[in-house]
């Protein structure tokens, strides 16, 4: 437990359940898809509460930088917002009671950024993050779009999973792609792959601009991110009809 006496505020180690009703404010507010949500279910962070004056005011949860399963990164942080005129002494306190040695946060993320600017070093990007973004009416003539059939036979897959939903051209299955759940609702996220012989044809973003739209129907709002060097897949995305939403920062202490 840490404590910093002049303004009544004690840090304690604690368990998902106890964090969860700030999360809950934390997500209303941040109304984006966090990169890292499912690390709380899974059990690969260590929770921690700020209390002042023995009142729950914000938490901090701490995962592994290189390997999830370890705990020395701070990624996600949350202060009420009557106690934001405390927020860096907060956080420093939440440093030293992790022994945290790094930061991951997302841009859109505006409190977590700023610690990020304040605190970290050496930061860096690697991974843009996309959120829906216009609608798109592209057509690809004599392809067709469906949903996978168990009798159907794949190319083999070299980066993504195969999705549940294909491109089919002339009885070939040249792409497919889907959406994942294990995101905080309502969000997904969106994956599909191309046959490498089909590549740079306009089949991609024509699969994801109909994963988009079967991502809406099933109640789910897309979201997708892409590593910063992939010039493909972003020009895909954002031809798909998603738009950039913010970029991935990793610092050290």
């Amino acid at each position: 437990m840490s404590e910093h006496k002049e303004m009544g505020l004690k840090i304690v180690k604690t368990g998902l359940n106890e964090i969860l009703p700030l999360r809950v404010s934390f997500l209303q507010e941040n109304n984006f898809q966090v990169r890292y949500d499912a690390c709380h279910v899974r059990s690969w962070t260590d929770e921690y509460l700020f209390f002042v004056d023995d009142i729950a005011v914000g938490y901090g949860s701490i995962k592994g930088k290189d390997d999830l399963k370890d705990r020395n990164a701070i990624f996600e942080f949350y202060l009420a917002p009557a106690f934001r005129n405390r927020t860096s002494v907060v956080f420093g306190e939440l440093i030293a009671a992790s022994n945290a040695a790094y930061i991951e946060c997302q841009t859109n993320d505006l409190v977590l950024a700023g610690m990020m600017y304040e605190f970290g070093r050496n930061i860096s990007s690697d991974v843009i993050l996309f959120k829906s973004g216009p609608t798109t009416y592209h057509h690809v003539d004599d392809v067709i779009f469906r949903k996978k059939l168990e009798t159907d036979r794949l190319f083999e897959h070299q980066h993504e999973p195969e999705g549940d939903f294909v491109l089919e051209k002339n009885g070939e299955i040249i792409a497919s792609g889907g959406f994942l759940l294990h995101y905080n609702k309502p969000f997904a996220d969106l994956y599909m792959e191309v046959q490498p012989d089909h590549r740079q044809k306009g089949y991609g973003s024509f699969l994801i601009q109909e994963i988009k739209k079967m991502c809406f129907l099933a109640g789910r709002v897309p979201a997708a991110r892409c590593g910063i060097d992939n010039k493909a897949s972003k020009a895909t995305l954002l031809k798909g009809g998603m738009e950039v939403a913010g970029y991935m920062l990793t610092g050290a202490f």
